[in-house]
């Protein structure tokens, strides 16, 4: 590829929506150089990596590999790069891991082949490349273009950027590659099973371009009803993100539950429908405690009910230990993380964030909204109970205040 051509790539990889991550080991180092240089690399980088030592190599996978370049490595440097990705990129924005492991010429010869494994993931697709070098046949430096190159063009397919070249490979140099696609339920299951750490549906239609951290509702939202709603609506509203900042407003289910068996795709896949319907961005993620949500969402305000509030600050879920729960919950707030906590029925009374003790080194993570503002006198278990009645006995009202008026919502179900 000529430098008009690398450039008018380049520029047209900054232009595309995708956010990538660099996992680069023992070549293809113009790679960054080519993308850095170009204005717009923002846009597109969002960290890269260079893990050139063994031991940077085993901190990164948290293992010692049998062969450190391989194309198994250069796959799970990929993946890595992708889960990454994921936390660091903005809301709903498609991102990109790329992988990259390379035995190439050194100073000194080498006794095995002079090879490179490349891999690239998206949230649909797994591609993978090995190249087996003709021996003796380039320089460092012309090995190191080589590779470059056919990286480049790796991340260009996956950016979905025509980047047409010329091979630089020869009839002696050897070339294999293959991909993998994924649908949506293979996404999920990969979820589920650990691969990746979360999904983002982001069915708003509202842009947040500027918005870095997140305004968080979790539950199991089976089903999601207008309570929910309304208590993400007074949320995000001016006056308590003039105290949480700026954020982009996300509810989030965890498909991996503390105490009962995972959701099925199937199951993921019903509630999702339900924030499609009402034009609601959702999370799909595989961790259920808040300590690990903290460090998967770093710097988000979480929208909890008081129920949720006294739990976590309850030593009985810490197994009765005291330390064990300032130490987590500490943990939490130095992620950046803080708690919006409405009312909640709590043992059969209306309970607000001021009726319970909270810790005084945890006092600002916790931001409470009075309830003049949300009052929420149903749940989902509720309406669940219920979901055995008549059409008629189940039309029943419940009532959500907020400061500008009192709404009648009446719920009912067909059999």
């Amino acid at each position: 590829m000529t430098d008009a051509c690398i450039r008018a790539a380049v520029e047209a990889i900054h232009s595309s929506p995708f956010q990538a991550v660099f996992y680069l080991s023992g070549g293809a180092s113009q790679v960054l150089g080519s993308l850095l240089s170009v204005p717009g690399a923002s846009n597109t980088v969002l960290e890269a990596v260079i893990p050139y030592s063994r031991m940077s190599t085993i901190q990164l996978l948290g293992k010692i590999p049998p062969q450190f370049c391989s194309k198994r490595i250069a796959e799970e440097m990929a993946l890595l790069a992708y889960n990454r990705a994921l936390k660091l990129s903005k809301p709903g924005s498609p991102v990109l891991g790329v992988g990259f492991t390379g035995s190439l010429a050194t100073t000194s010869p080498k006794l095995g082949e002079h090879r490179f494994h490349m891999s690239t993931r998206t949230a649909d697709r797994m591609w993978i490349s090995t190249v087996t070098l003709n021996k003796g046949m380039r320089t460092r430096e012309e090995e190191e273009r080589v590779s470059s190159h056919l990286l480049f063009k790796a991340i260009a397919n996956a950016c979905k950027v025509p980047a047409t070249s010329i091979s630089e490979l020869t009839e002696s140099d050897v070339y294999d590659e293959c991909e993998m696609q994924f649908n949506e339920d293979q996404e999920l299951e990969q979820l589920i099973n650990g691969q990746i750490c979360f999904k983002i549906y982001p069915f708003s239609s509202e842009t947040y371009t500027s918005a870095e951290r997140k305004i968080i509702l979790p539950g199991s939202f089976n089903p999601l009803h207008e309570g929910h709603l309304k208590l993400m609506e007074v949320a995000t509203r001016a006056h308590l993100c003039s105290i949480c900042g700026d954020g982009y407003p996300c509810f989030e289910i965890s498909a991996v539950n503390a105490d009962k068996p995972p959701l099925s795709v199937s199951q993921i896949k019903d509630r999702v429908r339900q924030f499609e319907k009402v034009g609601k961005s959702v999370i799909i993620s595989n961790q259920p405690y808040f300590y690990k949500k903290a460090e998967l969402f770093p710097g988000s305000a979480f929208v909890i009910g008081a129920d949720t509030a006294v739990r976590l600050i309850n030593p009985k879920y810490y197994d009765g230990d005291y330390n064990k729960m300032m130490k987590i919950l500490i943990g939490c707030k130095e992620t950046g993380c803080t708690f919006l906590v409405g009312g909640r029925n709590v043992d059969g009374a209306f309970k607000i964030l001021e009726d319970f003790e909270i810790p005084v080194e945890l006092k600002d993570m916790f931001i409470s909204i009075p309830a003049e503002q949300f009052r929420m006198d149903i749940s989902s278990t509720e309406i669940r109970k219920r979901s055995g009645m008549s059409p008629w006995n189940l039309a029943k009202n419940f009532r959500i205040q907020c400061p500008e008026q009192s709404v009648q919502v009446s719920v009912a179900f067909a059999c």
